[in-house]
């Protein structure tokens, strides 16, 4: 009995292994023909894909080339002049199994799992042949990690290894590689990073290049040293426990600098410094939308980049031919945008900057610093009109002493003074910080933060010094701005074209190393009426003709154009810091954003240390910027004027929205209540005024309307 139950047992083993073994069959037998399925597409094996660097080339809006990350960064070295210790180095740390797989090594995957599986760090399995097969057709992104191109990366590195001698691959290799600092090979990181050939390099000096590949930003010795030495003296073990190095030779690498022997290098900074800002923001843009590296995914990217507005730009910028800077430490951004697409034609974020800098400060594009009265249009005026708030810019506003709202902190006009009674329009043209504040109050928090969040100018609380202001309450350590050169064209060209909203973009196409391509664009969205649009047009085109000096510094002859400008202030505590009374006239920032039918320009000027001051002198450099680029920009297309939409009429030099209908008014008998296509609108009887000229100052013509008591209505004829 016992016999049969062994034998049973027996049996269903062997059952089960049969089973087991079945499967396996059948699953290697399906995964073999998934694998051929794939590998029939694979692309055919090229000399120049092998020996060409994966660099991406960058064009302007004419579809010329103005970039090219790899270009003349590039030394081949022959099979010859490659040291064997550096062969050593890469083999060790990358493939110590290099020399006896076929391209693909079976127990290397199988090892990378189980370490995987064991380890909280990942381990690859890919070979050096593998590498460069990914190198040269497919990219290291998440996207291409799928089982079709891991099938093809495989066959590839078969056919290779069946082509190619082991020396010819390690020579792709080499020659191939990103090298970090716009260099591909390692001859040419030799050449720059050491100023000698691969063959004159030390043992830590050829371990350190044989690290770099795998992340060359994190290993860059020069931004990243201690990363650097850890990645060097990672590839020196493996050297020493491949028994490629003694341990006397080991330990003499490890106690060597990992700056011994680096030397400053130099590159082609003609063009670069000129795109320079406009192209890291570029690159960032790409990666963003695509998730490719841009270094290493050899991508034709095609920009909205004017390369003559770019110069010009820079021009005005770093010359004396243009604006009398009062030195070279004075910084200014300045972006311009197309105001019906939201193209980014030109961009410069600093001026003066030291020669062979790659990829430096834009501050074109942060928002660290205040934009000042720039804001009013935008946080106060705007969303007045659009609401409903002001049906008039002859409206009245009262400019006196005032405190910010539910505060003892009394509010400032610019001057120390007030003005008494004004219209909305000059209120908004001489700048007065009290209009703005009520307007702002009268708007409401709430609303006004939903036409700015429209405007991807983000607050994380707007308060009401934002009316006059772009700081935000949060402490000045971690001080917090809405507002940038870039987010403040895109909200202008905004009242240009009529109150769409575009999204500002650098990249309008990208064109992949597969050949396949990617378009972009930027999808209007509507913020403001178009009845708005041009009444706060209409009043900054004042700004300009007959405003305050900083204003009337943009005119252009013939130009019909509008524009703001805006002035920051220190606190207390920073001039007290900077050892003056309060008394002096001295800001940390100056601004001025102005607009065409065609161009937005926004312009910041102050110091890199907000702390170093603008005088008098200085507050006119940023309207002289924006005049200097838009006379260039708008020399052979002015855009013309703009034409008034319907839903609005002109009485004199004001704007009145048009009424269509009227509401019952209240019974207390001051308010009347009249709602027009545009908004909503209340009509207060002032002690002393008579209804006629209430009408008559809120833009109703006392011949097209009549009324009776309070509590009755008025009829629009």
């Amino acid at each position: 009995m016992r016999e049969q139950h062994k034998k049973k047992k027996s049996g269903i083993i062997i059952k089960i292994l049969a089973i087991f073994s079945s499967l396996v069959v059948l699953s290697l037998i399906a995964g073999g023909c998934l694998f051929f399925y794939y590998a029939k597409d694979a692309p055919k094996l090229s000399e120049a894909k092998l020996s060409s660097t994966a660099s991406s080339t960058f064009y302007d809006k004419n579809n010329e080339l103005f970039a090219d990350l790899g270009s003349e960064n590039r030394e081949l070295v022959t099979p010859q002049e490659i040291p064997q210790t550096l062969v050593d180095a890469i083999v060790s740390v990358e493939d110590k199994r290099f020399y006896k797989h076929i391209g693909i090594d079976p127990i290397r995957i199988v090892g990378s799992v189980i370490h995987n599986l064991t380890h909280s760090s990942t381990q690859g399995g890919s070979t050096l042949t593998q590498q460069l097969i990914k190198l040269s057709y497919f990219t290291t992104n998440t996207s291409d990690q799928t089982l079709k191109r891991k099938a093809q990366e495989a066959w590839l590195a078969i056919q290779l290894e069946r082509r190619n001698s082991k020396v010819e691959i390690l020579s792709y290799y080499i020659n191939k590689v990103y090298m970090g600092n716009r260099f591909y090979g390692m001859q040419t990181a030799a050449k720059n990073y050491y100023g000698k050939e691969l063959t004159q390099l030390s043992l830590p000096q050829l371990a350190l290049l044989a690290g770099i590949p795998q992340a060359p930003s994190q290993y860059d010795p020069y931004t990243q040293p201690e990363e650097a030495k850890k990645r060097r003296d990672t590839v020196l073990l493996t050297m020493y426990e491949n028994d490629k190095i003694s341990k006397a030779e080991y330990q003499a690498a490890l106690n060597t600098p990992i700056n011994d022997g680096l030397v400053s290098f130099s590159q082609d900074n003609s063009k670069q410094k000129i795109v320079d800002n406009y192209l890291k923001q570029v690159i960032e843009e790409v990666e963003e939308k695509t998730g490719k590296d841009v270094e290493t995914s050899g991508m034709k990217i095609y920009t909205n980049l004017d390369m003559d507005a770019q110069t010009q730009l820079y021009q005005i910028a770093n010359t004396t031919d243009y604006v009398a800077w009062p030195n070279d430490d004075m910084q200014v951004a300045s972006t311009v945008v197309d105001v019906n697409t939201g193209k980014v034609v030109a961009q410069i974020g600093a001026r003066k900057v030291p020669e062979n800098t790659t990829f430096g400060n834009n501050q074109a594009v942060l928002t660290d610093r205040d934009f000042g009265s720039t804001m009013k249009p935008l946080v106060d005026y705007g969303p007045a009109f659009d609401s409903g708030t002001y049906t008039s810019t002859g409206q009245i506003v009262s400019d006196s002493l005032a405190y910010y709202p539910n505060t003892n902190t009394q509010i400032y006009n610019w001057d120390l003074k007030y003005m008494g009674n004004m219209t909305v329009r000059n209120a908004l043209v001489l700048s007065r910080n009290v209009p703005a504040i009520k307007t702002l109050e009268a708007v409401g928090l709430d609303v006004s933060k939903s036409y700015l969040d429209k405007l991807n100018l983000n607050f994380p609380e707007l308060v009401y010094a934002n009316a006059i202001s772009s700081s935000n309450s949060a402490p000045a350590a971690d001080q917090t701005y809405g507002a940038s050169s870039l987010k403040m064209a895109a909200a202008y060209a905004t009242f240009s074209n009529g109150g769409t909203y575009y999204q500002p973009y650098y990249v309008n196409k990208v064109t992949y190393s597969d050949g396949t391509s990617q378009d972009f664009s930027s999808t209007g969205n509507r913020v403001f009426k178009e009845t708005t649009a041009y009444i706060i047009t209409d009043i900054l085109k004042d700004v300009i003709s007959q405003g305050m000096n900083t204003g009337t510094n943009a005119q252009i002859s013939g130009l019909e154009q509008a524009g703001k400008t805006g002035t920051s202030n220190y606190t207390e505590e920073e001039l007290a810091a900077m050892g003056y009374s309060g008394s002096e006239s001295i800001v940390p920032d100056e601004t001025f954003v102005g607009y065409s039918r065609t161009y937005a320009v926004s312009v910041w000027t102050g110091y890199q240390n907000k702390l170093t001051p603008l005088y008098t002198d200085d507050l006119i450099l940023a309207s002289d910027v924006y005049r200097e680029m838009m006379t260039y920009l708008s020399a052979n297309d002015d855009g013309g004027d703009w034409e008034m939409p319907n839903g609005i009429s002109k009485r004199g030099n004001e704007l009145y929205l048009n009424i269509n209908a009227v509401n019952q008014t209240s019974t207390d008998g001051t308010t009347y209540t009249v709602k027009s296509g545009e908004g909503i609108a209340q009509i207060s009887q002032n002690t002393g005024v008579s209804i006629d000229k209430l009408l008559e100052l809120n833009g109703f013509s006392s011949q097209s309307e009549w009324y009776a008591t309070p509590g009755q209505k008025i009829k629009i004829k």
